[in-house]
């Protein structure tokens, strides 16, 4: 934990290569997002070169937001590529639930692919466990981790990273993170991010950028959704109290400033969360 002040840095330094085969919807607001922090975006999908540069990237971004046949082969080309040589792959399970081809799609990445973090919002994570959860569009509900606690969101993260074998991130009002035996609960963020399209995919991209410059992915997966909390309230304090439009201007100039913040105090675990919720009742 008293390393997370450095990954910021680590990102502007060394400009990780962040290959994301990302949906129509996000591509140009997570290739500036990525900008702004430090990291090298690249957006190929074409079968015939991904496994090219999977191989040269610091970390592969698999995001299901508009699926094709075409893209669902090429993302397990690069999927592939990317564990033969040490990459981290990170997958977005985007709308799983909303369709039986969207869930199975998603169940199909996480068996044939050696996943390293997979960061969906808490309906898509009940889905792909086979539980309810309402699936609207390509962005994050609040709606679902509305209905649970903290407590409840992590033991959900925890059943579905053993279940896949994977680390588990779920975002939201708060967010969690968990390996299935430990993890984190992030306090921050602001509920502006629900209004800008995409925000979820590049918290996605974001989570890759921090796992390709430090070995613990699952401290890398849990700085990075604080920084990215951190700089979505900043962002509102600053201009996007003014309106979504205002919001995303902001929140794109906060995240270049991502190493100036201080947020690991919105990061706890969730036996401190538990106590102070009983302190709070």
């Amino acid at each position: 934990m008293n390393d997370m002040p450095l990954f910021p840095k680590r990102i502007k330094e060394r400009r990780p290569l962040i290959h994301n085969m990302t949906n129509i919807v996000v591509a140009n607001f997570t290739a500036n997002g990525l900008l702004a922090i430090g990291a090298s975006p690249v957006m190929a999908s074409a079968k015939e070169e991904v496994a090219d540069m999977a191989k040269a990237a610091d970390a592969l971004v698999l995001n299901l937001g508009t699926l094709d046949t075409d893209m669902i082969e090429a993302m397990l080309i690069a999927g592939r590529s990317a564990n033969v040589h040490g990459i981290p792959v990170i997958l977005d399970p985007v709308g799983a639930g909303a369709t039986p081809y969207r869930t199975k799609v998603s169940v199909k990445m996480l068996k044939e692919l050696r996943v390293s973090i997979v960061r969906g919002n808490a309906a898509e994570i009940a889905q792909l466990m086979g539980e309810a959860g309402e699936i609207k569009g390509v962005d994050c509900m609040e709606s679902e981790s509305s209905l649970r606690s903290p407590e409840e969101l992590f033991d959900l993260a925890a059943r579905a990273a053993d279940r896949f074998g994977t680390i588990v991130a779920i975002s939201g009002k708060e967010d969690v993170i968990t390996d299935g035996t430990t993890g984190y609960i992030i306090n921050g963020g602001h509920p502006m991010l629900t209004n800008i399209t995409g925000s979820g995919c590049l918290l996605t991209s974001v989570i890759g950028a921090f796992a390709a410059v430090e070995s613990d992915l699952l401290l890398a997966g849990a700085a990075a959704m604080s920084y990215y909390g951190g700089a979505a309230a900043h962002a509102y304090r600053t201009a996007g109290h003014r309106g979504p439009g205002s919001f995303q201007t902001a929140f794109l100039d906060a995240l270049a400033e991502i190493d100036q913040f201080d947020t690991a105090s919105s990061i706890i675990t969730p036996r401190q969360a538990a106590v102070r919720r009983k302190v709070w009742l």
